[in-house]
């Protein structure tokens, strides 16, 4: 199917047709739709890509509103899969999107990507699974940009892009790390992280929670839109970056 390409002739402008066509065919699966997620499927959705993969099993909620792009008062209680599909439609009813209402961790691992993917973004915030997804992503050589921690951030001008093996004064690429050396996985993996020195609050306790019991309580941790914002549109672009590599020069 054809895209309308003068929905994104400004971006043709700056990356040049062939680039557009590049976009138009590819595909990225975004895992998680929350404060970081719904920012890049949006960011994406606009800038011409071709399909779709988007992954959460979560509905929206109160809590959600200070951060997350899908929290309108009509949407409490409906399944961030099913908000996006129908907001990324507005944008661009040519995309091709495909839903997962589901956990994704490695037993669920080859219903979601039982069709290929150009690149993931890693948006889960909890770690196990997270850390489970990376090592399955690596074990495949699938191409992958992976947020770290977004919450209790208040500077935008310490978020930095890196190698896993690279980052610093993130406590969730820490302990990323530290689980993935464990399994064998020293580096290879690009992120989007926080040098921000924080302080030590509930981090561990949010870390840990339950993923495969979603009624469970978190323990919450503060945080502003404009920054975890800023994350999801720098995975994005990162994303876009991996897709155009060879086309683009940034």
């Amino acid at each position: 199917m054809l895209f309308n390409r003068e929905k994104f002739k400004r971006t043709e402008l700056l990356l040049g047709s062939v680039a557009m066509d590049r976009l138009q065919k590819s595909t990225v699966t975004v895992i998680g739709l929350g404060a970081v997620g719904s920012h890049a499927i949006e960011a994406l959705a606009r800038t011409g890509i071709g399909k779709l993969k988007i992954v959460d099993f979560d509905e929206i909620g109160i809590s959600n509103f200070n951060r997350q792009l899908l929290a309108l008062e009509q949407n409490i209680g409906k399944l961030k899969t099913d908000v996006a599909f129908e907001r990324l439609k507005q944008i661009n009813p040519d995309m091709q999107i495909e839903r997962f209402n589901t956990l994704c961790h490695k037993e669920t691992f080859n219903q979601v990507f039982h069709s290929g993917t150009d690149v993931v973004v890693d948006a889960i915030d909890s770690l196990n699974p997270k850390v489970n997804i990376l090592y399955e992503l690596v074990q495949k050589q699938i191409p992958i940009i992976s947020s770290m921690g977004a919450a209790r951030r208040k500077d935008p001008t310490a978020i930095k892009t890196g190698d896993i093996s690279d980052t610093m004064g993130c406590p969730l690429a820490k302990s990323v790390r530290k689980r993935l050396r464990r399994m064998g996985v020293n580096g290879g993996i690009h992120c989007v992280y926080s040098t921000e020195i924080t302080k030590k609050d509930t981090v561990s306790h949010h870390l840990e929670e339950n993923f495969f019991d979603s009624g469970r309580l978190r323990n919450p941790m503060g945080s502003l839109s404009m920054v975890s914002g800023i994350f999801g549109y720098i995975v994005a672009l990162e994303a876009i970056k991996i897709i155009l590599q060879d086309i683009v020069e940034w």
